[in-house]
């Protein structure tokens, strides 16, 4: 079932431009598969699927469009700001931009990323202890500016 399901994101990612997980679902969801918000979450993470300005796209489709976001664009044109509360960050997001860029932020394995939490506007990062969240704070904080 989840091949299957794959394979219909892949062919509706490629036929049609999709600006909203929601809207993927639905789309799924008239081909036959109904999928909860979080599974559809680790699909879009597992086939490493990007949400740049023109959508939902494949990393291999941006390349040639030149559209794939590295994470300093990323992190420039969705974050607002970083928190720290020991080695936790908390990364505040434009609304529906945290999944993207959690998803950037686990691609770049990071040392200091043990690994992230999306919400809606909000992107929860582990880090192994204190000091390189502080760490990677400073680097996000760099991103920002």
């Amino acid at each position: 079932m989840k091949r299957h399901r794959h394979e219909a994101i892949r062919e509706i990612l490629a036929s049609e431009k999709i600006v909203s997980q929601d809207e993927l679902r639905r789309k799924l969801a008239a081909r036959g598969f109904s999928v909860t918000q979080a599974t559809l979450s680790r699909d879009v993470h597992e086939l490493h699927i990007y949400k740049g300005a023109k959508g939902y796209a494949f990393p291999v489709d941006a390349v040639e469009d030149e559209d794939v976001p590295d994470i300093d664009d990323t992190l420039r044109n969705f974050g607002m700001e970083v928190l720290q509360a020991k080695n936790l960050l908390v990364f505040i997001t434009t609304t529906g931009s945290a999944q993207p860029v959690a998803a950037a932020l686990d691609y770049e394995d990071w040392d200091e990323v043990v690994g992230t939490i999306a919400g809606d506007d909000t992107v929860l990062i582990i880090c192994p202890d204190d000091l390189k969240a502080a760490t990677l704070k400073t680097r996000i904080e760099e991103y920002l500016q």
